[in-house]
């Protein structure tokens, strides 16, 4: 089984595009997503509708669940409220059913998918450091899971000849040979933090035991023409010239 996952998207439709055409050539027998379908861009109807045509599995972000009034916005900035409070004007009806009726994480034949944290992923919090990978590693029911939330790819794995210690890489690829646990975090398709502005998506093949982060350009000039147009904070656009 080859599993495509998708970073959070947030309403990023050129950047999306790319992904999945990158996926269809690449052949994946699944799509997962780890949630934050919508937020930040101005195309969130557009990015539903390809993830429920493509079937894709599909978790709850911080931003979708403040899209439809499941989260507090309390702790957003002034660019990601007004964002969300725009995003809430936009979406249909089925659009915040389907959104409402996203998980917070998901248990798949070979991974787990969450937002942020496989650990309360209701909570949303953020792992930056291999101690806040903790907590999730220790309740993992199976060898991998897949997160996104903080925008920067990074994986936190556990060795078999070493299981209590929790290390990290930030490598494209990682052999999952000696792993006995990994949380790997795909990055962002749609707004990267880590100064590269490519798009970010991860491929895991299953019966190899390999993860792959993969960074492809997209039409960013688009995107940003779209995000201005649509009369959300010029800042949202210029950001993803900048990966950041």
């Amino acid at each position: 089984m080859k599993y495509g996952i998708l970073g959070d998207i947030h309403g990023n439709l050129s950047a999306l595009q790319s992904v999945m055409e990158c996926l269809r050539r690449d052949g994946v027998d699944r799509i997962l997503s780890v949630g934050d379908v919508v937020g930040y861009g101005a195309a969130p109807t557009e990015c539903i509708k390809i993830l429920r045509d493509a079937e894709v599995s599909v978790v709850l972000g911080n931003h979708d669940a403040a899209a439809i009034d499941r989260l507090d916005m309390l702790y957003f900035n002034a660019y990601a409220k007004q964002a969300v409070l725009w995003t809430q004007t936009r979406l249909s009806r089925a659009d915040r059913e389907w959104l409402g009726r996203l998980p917070y994480a998901r248990h798949l034949e070979h991974c787990s998918v969450a937002h942020g944290t496989l650990f309360r992923p209701e909570l949303f919090d953020y792992i930056q450091t291999p101690e806040d990978a903790d907590p999730s590693l220790d309740v993992m029911p199976l060898p991998i899971c897949f997160v996104g939330h903080s925008h920067v790819p990074v994986t936190l794995l556990r060795l078999r000849d070493d299981p209590t210690r929790t290390a990290y890489t930030v490598e494209s690829e990682v052999d999952l040979a000696d792993v006995e646990r990994a949380l790997v975090n795909v990055g962002s398709v749609g707004q990267p933090r880590d100064e590269d502005p490519r798009t970010a998506y991860a491929t895991y093949d299953a019966e190899v035991g390999r993860v792959a982060i993969h960074r492809i350009p997209y039409d960013i000039e688009r995107e940003a023409h779209r995000i201005r147009a649509a009369g959300l904070p010029p800042m949202l656009a210029d950001r993803l010239f900048l990966g950041v």
